[in-house]
């Protein structure tokens, strides 16, 4: 079941939209991508509330427009992106220390990682490297090749998840976390190569490819069953 906590920043308050089982559990900070937290987050947190996780998807767009969500169809991607745009990476990245740290004073929870997908992977990788994660799970962050300068600021263990054919993130891109990621203990990295962008995204029929996306949902959930448990 769906419940809604209030975050609390200096500067005014945002929704905080939680699934938790029966008892509590460990804890995943699920970070939105650009649709907003609408039916493919809900979908997710089913999945992992079903794992035994307690689950919760802040409003990252809170200061643009509150509770803002659309559908995953071709006519809302300039919306999507033009939230991105205005989207304030600073105050995000505390807004999202702000939501982990509510998730992580719930009752019952004990330990917590993040998973983020496309923008929510690029922010949960800055907030894993400002604020220390559990465990962190960045699933196709177009940010995250630029901002390779923060991998040795990463704590925890790193799961990245990226398209080997996504059009948005080029594949020489991809190579640059690969060689990052090489060699260092606790991080791994997977390429679906016929993955486009956005391949686990069921919501959206434009982007979903079952085949990949099954294949790197079977790894994250080895994952945080490894380093959470």
């Amino acid at each position: 079941m769906r419940r809604t906590e209030k975050v609390v920043v200096p500067d005014g308050e945002f929704s905080l939209h939680v699934w938790a089982p029966e008892g509590g559990g460990l804890g995943v900070l699920l970070v939105q991508e650009i649709f907003g937290v609408g039916e493919y987050m809900e979908a997710v947190a089913e999945d992992l509330v079903a794992l035994g996780y307690v689950v919760a998807a802040p409003d990252m767009f809170w200061r643009i427009e509150p509770g803002w969500a659309v559908r995953h169809d071709e006519e809302a991607l300039p919306q999507g992106v033009s939230m991105v745009s205005r989207f304030d990476w600073d105050k995000g990245v505390d807004d999202a220390a702000a939501a982990l740290a509510v998730l992580k004073g719930l009752p019952g929870v004990g330990k917590v990682g993040a998973l983020g997908f496309c923008f929510g992977g690029t922010l949960a990788y800055l907030l894993a490297a400002r604020t220390g994660l559990d465990a962190l799970v960045s699933f196709y962050g177009s940010g995250v090749p630029g901002a390779l300068d923060k991998i040795d600021a990463l704590r925890g263990p790193v799961q990245f998840h990226f398209g080997g054919a996504d059009p948005y993130i080029p594949r020489e891109d991809v190579a640059k976390v690969e060689q990052a990621v090489d060699g260092r203990d606790g991080m791994e990295i997977h390429v679906q190569e016929d993955g486009g962008h956005a391949f686990h995204n069921r919501k959206a029929p434009m982007f979903y490819q079952p085949e990949p996306a099954e294949r790197a949902w079977q790894l994250t959930v080895d994952f945080l069953g490894r380093t959470l448990s």
